[in-house]
């Protein structure tokens, strides 16, 4: 395996978040097990055979890996991936993806699909993809990932077998749909976008950004600029319902240390220790 960009890797339950994230720099991150990934920021060689991806918006810390990805695939003699995005993106995306083709004299084959807040993605019958608008400085957008399942109607759950069956045969829709939140992705986003999709607080994972944490830094001025302060994290500390809340896209003014030890003085308890940051 070449080891050409930065990320680490953690297991919760049955999936396995892997990603690197530090604003300005770089963001992308992977759930191999739903074979999906967010944001292109860098392209760890290995994450390659991922073939899904949804971007968050257009800055180049979160998309400046696209092309290289593309033609990677390409070169390797793999299907053309799938790339959501913004659907303001979309133009100047395959604008860029022309030039690229004019410079390296290869071809950039990819799938380019549109996304507005309110979309849903099927990605499988058992996995569903839903868009909501975040607050940044450029379009920009949030996913949640949704485990779905059609399970027996509370009314009918007392029923026998052959009562069931008879039911179905009438015509009968004795099952519904029901969906649990299983992994939130907000990008960059003041918390306003955060607030916006309360599904993000439900989800087992959350993956959002903490752009800054120190005192000097007013969280009046962040929201401005898209962007989420540790303080906004004290002030939702009882609406977060998540296994695990991942925070990252730390600003590169602060060291991992002194990270640390804000993050503590203002959180002790870590939400409950379901909080990380991701340094």
């Amino acid at each position: 395996m070449i080891d050409n960009a930065p990320f680490k890797t953690i297991q919760h339950g049955p999936l396995t978040i892997e990603g690197y994230s530090r604003a300005a720099v770089q963001s992308y991150w992977r759930l191999p097990e739903l074979s999906i990934g967010f944001d292109l920021g860098a392209q760890p060689w290995g994450f390659m055979g991922t073939e899904t991806w949804f971007v968050s918006h257009g800055h180049l810390d979160h998309i400046a890996a696209l092309p290289v990805y593309v033609a990677r695939r390409r070169m390797m003699k793999m299907e053309p991936p799938v790339i959501y995005l913004p659907q303001e993106t979309i133009a100047p995306v395959q604008e860029i993806l022309k030039n690229f083709v004019r410079l390296d004299r290869g071809r950039m084959p990819c799938d380019l699909r549109p996304l507005a807040p309110g979309d849903e993605i099927e990605l499988s019958r058992e996995l569903v993809v839903t868009v909501s608008a975040t607050k940044h400085t450029v379009p920009s957008l949030g996913y949640v990932v949704w485990d779905r399942r059609n399970k027996l109607k509370t009314e009918y759950r007392d029923l026998s077998g052959d009562q069931i069956r008879d039911l179905r045969m009438a015509g009968t829709a004795v099952t519904e749909e029901v969906r649990q939140p299983l992994v939130a992705y907000a990008g960059d986003t003041a918390p306003a976008g955060l607030d916006a999709c309360p599904a993000m607080y439900d989800a087992k994972i959350l993956i959002c950004e903490m752009t800054f944490v120190s005192p000097e830094h007013r969280k009046e001025k962040i929201h401005k600029f898209g962007h989420m302060h540790l303080d906004d994290f004290v002030d939702r500390r009882e609406r977060f319902k998540n296994e695990l809340v991942i925070a990252a896209h730390l600003s590169t003014r602060y060291g991992a240390a002194s990270v640390e030890r804000m993050v503590r003085r203002a959180l002790p308890e870590m939400l409950d220790g379901r909080l990380m940051l991701w340094l």
